[in-house]
């Protein structure tokens, strides 16, 4: 196999050494920015950096399932990429069929829209949740092909260990980010995943290609559309925004162009919708806002602020009124956690909560919110949680004086584990501050 291949033997081996360094030194930055560390390629090298900061511990990164069912069915229907998939099937799915190959077509926040080919493959990746619905930009999986390439806005190929997740070390990718031909902005993500034929010099080309025809095919459409007097139709991407509201990302809506960063208002306007998926109306958005339903003339004023300042892109997250409320395909990272809660992937919840919702918030609604995921992810650490899943949770900010929680952490750790030497230091000195 030739040595600039992704899959080679020599690349990966470097790959695997550079995973085994980053257990035995603690996943940290500084041990992948050192100069001894083994040799990765720059893009590999460069996700994996962006990953740790997503990720203190590649064990910990994971696709989730970013919309469900009905999220799903309403991002594929109003995406403007459902048009493209009959190109996409003729060039690229129906010959992966019987060659132990898939396609994924994704937004531009991540999320698999489509996921088609090799039936024996589908069934194999659902084990890595390689499915539609699933998140795989890098904030969730950290480096691959499909989630790589929506950040560096062109092909990428990544195989084997050079993955940043352990589960997706048995498989190599490439993928092509698709961009609207009349503005330029990215619109989504085309994936092949496989075995090593997927990261093969001309698959990236076959990808390159079928890409190409795509935009065409829009810029036609397009421009048809104009042929016949009507404004020239740009394509918007419609697709799943992702709203964060956790830690130091908070007040941030990602699958814009550019992303947003909203103010301390309309950020807490935007998760309080989006925690009430039914929508709220005036008197119900004002108690949570300002914890007087009276104050149903401030929450219209600051609507009207938030669609101003959101402009064009307040119809992209189905922002309406009559009640007030955002639409399905808008997903919210501290749901995120209470999904990974519920179905028990605690590991996952711990590496999605990235700090507490709007911590500088003082609405009594996300006040609730806040309370109410850092109260279940706590609930869950100390009751179900192994230990070194419990002593990462220790280490949040939030749990520094848990006093409850450190005297657990004696309770599971076994006798004659190192880390109760600096559980027990922690307890005594809290012990001393409370006294």
């Amino acid at each position: 196999m030739a040595w600039n291949s992704p899959a080679s033997p020599a690349l990966q081996q470097y790959a695997e050494l550079a995973h085994a360094r980053l257990s035995s030194g603690g996943s940290s930055l500084p041990a992948l920015q050192g100069p001894d560390f083994p040799r990765l390629r720059p893009v590999v090298h460069d996700s994996w950096v962006r990953s740790l900061g997503f990720h203190r511990d590649p064990a910990g990164a994971g696709a989730v399932s970013g919309l469900n069912d009905p999220e799903l069915a309403e991002a594929r229907r109003s995406h403007p990429l459902v048009s493209l998939m009959p190109v996409f099937d003729r060039l690229l799915i129906q010959p992966a069929k019987d060659t132990g190959l898939l396609v994924a077509v994704g937004d531009d926040a991540g999320h698999l829209l489509w996921v088609e080919g090799d039936a024996s493959a589908k069934n194999a990746a659902e084990r890595m949740a390689f499915v539609p619905g699933a998140d795989w930009s890098e904030s969730c999986v950290g480096t691959s092909a499909p989630g790589t390439a929506l950040v560096t806005g062109g092909g990428v190929q990544i195989s084997g260990a050079e993955h940043f997740s352990p589960e997706a070390h048995r498989w190599s990718c490439s993928a092509v980010p698709i961009h609207c031909p009349l503005t330029g902005r990215l619109l989504g993500v085309v994936d092949l995943t496989g075995h090593d034929d997927a990261v093969a010099s001309h698959s990236l080309a076959l990808l390159q290609a079928a890409v190409a025809a795509a935009e065409a095919q829009l810029h036609v459409e397009a421009l048809k559309g104009a042929a016949r007097g009507r404004r020239l139709a740009v394509p918007v991407a419609t697709a799943a925004a992702r709203l964060r509201v956790l830690g130091p990302d908070a007040g941030m809506l990602d699958g814009m162009a550019p992303r947003k960063f909203l103010g301390g208002r309309h950020a807490e306007i935007l998760a309080l919708l989006g925690w009430s998926r039914g929508g709220l109306d005036a008197a119900e958005l004002a108690e949570l806002l300002f914890g007087d339903a009276g104050q149903q003339v401030s929450v219209r004023a600051e609507m009207v602020r938030l669609r101003k300042a959101l402009g064009p892109e307040a119809p992209r997250i189905g922002l309406e009124s009559r009640p007030y409320r955002i639409g399905p395909a808008v997903t919210m990272d501290a749901r995120d956690v209470l999904r990974h809660l519920g179905a028990g992937r605690l590991r996952e919840a711990l590496a999605a909560y990235a700090g507490p919702v709007l911590p500088r918030s003082e609405a009594p609604g996300v006040i609730d919110i806040r309370l109410e995921v850092a109260g279940a992810l706590r609930e869950a650490m100390l009751n179900d949680a192994d230990p070194d899943t419990l002593l990462d949770y220790l280490e949040l900010p939030e749990a520094g004086a848990d006093v409850e929680g450190l005297r657990t952490a004696l309770q599971v750790l076994p006798a004659r584990s190192p880390r109760r030497s600096v559980v027990v230091a922690r307890l005594q000195r809290l012990e001393v501050e409370l006294a």
